[in-house]
């Protein structure tokens, strides 16, 4: 593995909870985030996979210091960056960009798409007005789009066209690393594959550094190198993406793997369903937090929090029976069709034939 653009050790973020109007007590804390770990190489893609409300978003802020966190330690191209301030930190901005997840919301909808591109210019004061236009118009050009489309503000866009803007935008100050909070989940399928495609030849043609926020592990399969699988602030997993999809170690990405839709009818698909509710960050469970819904867990997982072992050389699992589990296997077989279906298939086939046939 080439050189680490960006090492996280320990990262947590905590939330105090209080109540009172006049004299507020603190009667609780929310744990986001807390204490991950991971690093992801240059020009690699690092995706961060999980259920809504478990941290991938706010560790792509703490990453990029957009919020400050409780602790842990965020290394930048060897730069610990948890502490930087001022212009040491204004000039990092310029290396570490984010695509958000809305790009209707994350656009100025009363400025046009040229002001937008070249705001960032202007905040780092790259190049005059004549080399700041040209360097909308490149923008434009390599996200697919055209010079006339500067002149036009948001809401003249399709959600296709508003995201390419976005990313054009976050291309605009030549970063190395660029965060993708759910780039394509706002976008419908047919779209979502164009960003996808068009993300993966910038980061050949540019040598981006990809942390890749999603929940579709569909578009996660397609797009990272590495994935890593969170749960309630944890990341419990965290392998290279053949490994993972191929053989999941721990009980959670095992569902989360199981959830994905098959378009084979025939092929079986063995579910795996978790009892109960997520728990709370507020208040989660002692040991491992995956017990309360796993169907492997015994006492240690509710005393014990489970360290993260390393199975292969990068394949890491936070489970204290890993190596215990049963085989993993994506389908259970092939189902043959019945012979009803074998008839209707045949039937449709033959009023498909006379229609063509009598077309011609």
């Amino acid at each position: 593995m080439s050189a680490a653009i960006l090492e996280v050790e320990g990262l947590a973020k905590l939330y105090p909870m209080k109540r009172g109007l006049v004299v507020s007590r603190t009667i609780g804390t929310v744990r986001a985030v807390d204490g991950i770990s991971f690093r992801l190489a240059r020009g690699e893609t690092l995706a961060l996979v999980g259920e809504s409300g478990c941290g991938k978003s706010t560790t792509a802020r703490l990453v990029l210091r957009l919020i400050e966190p409780s602790a842990g330690v965020v290394r930048f191209e060897g730069m610990d960056i948890t502490e930087m301030t001022g212009a040491p930190l204004r000039r990092l901005r310029r290396k570490m960009q984010i695509v958000f997840q809305d790009p209707f919301a994350s656009l100025n909808p009363r400025m046009t798409v040229g002001d937008i591109l070249e705001e960032p210019l202007i905040v780092h004061e790259i190049g005059d007005a004549a080399a700041r236009k040209a360097r909308v118009s490149q923008l434009l050009k390599l996200v697919g789009l055209s010079d006339y489309h500067a002149t036009r503000f948001p809401h003249e866009f399709s959600g296709g066209q508003r995201q390419r803007v976005g990313i054009a935008r976050a291309l605009a100050v030549e970063p190395s690393l660029v965060v993708c909070d759910e780039p394509v989940s706002a976008l419908d399928v047919s779209i979502q594959a164009q960003v996808v495609n068009l993300l993966k030849d910038l980061q050949t043609r540019l040598g981006l550094s990809y942390l890749f926020i999603a929940h579709d592990l569909a578009v996660v399969k397609h797009m990272a190198d590495r994935v890593a699988v969170m749960y309630l602030g944890r990341i419990v997993e965290i392998a290279g993406k053949d490994a993972l999809f191929a053989n999941p170690r721990h009980p959670y990405t095992r569902t989360l793997l199981s959830a994905i839709p098959r378009p084979d009818p025939h092929r079986r698909v063995a579910r795996t369903i978790p009892g109960g509710d997520i728990p709370s960050p507020l208040n989660p469970p002692s040991g491992c937090r995956f017990h309360t819904r796993c169907a492997f867990a015994t006492d240690v997982c509710r005393t014990d929090d489970p360290p993260p072992v390393e199975l292969e050389e990068g394949h890491l699992v936070a489970c204290h029976h890993v190596a215990s589990l049963p085989p993993y296997e994506a389908a259970v077989g092939v189902r043959a069709p019945s012979a009803a279906s074998v008839r209707r298939m045949a039937l449709y086939a033959e009023r498909r034939a006379c229609v063509v046939e009598t077309a011609g």
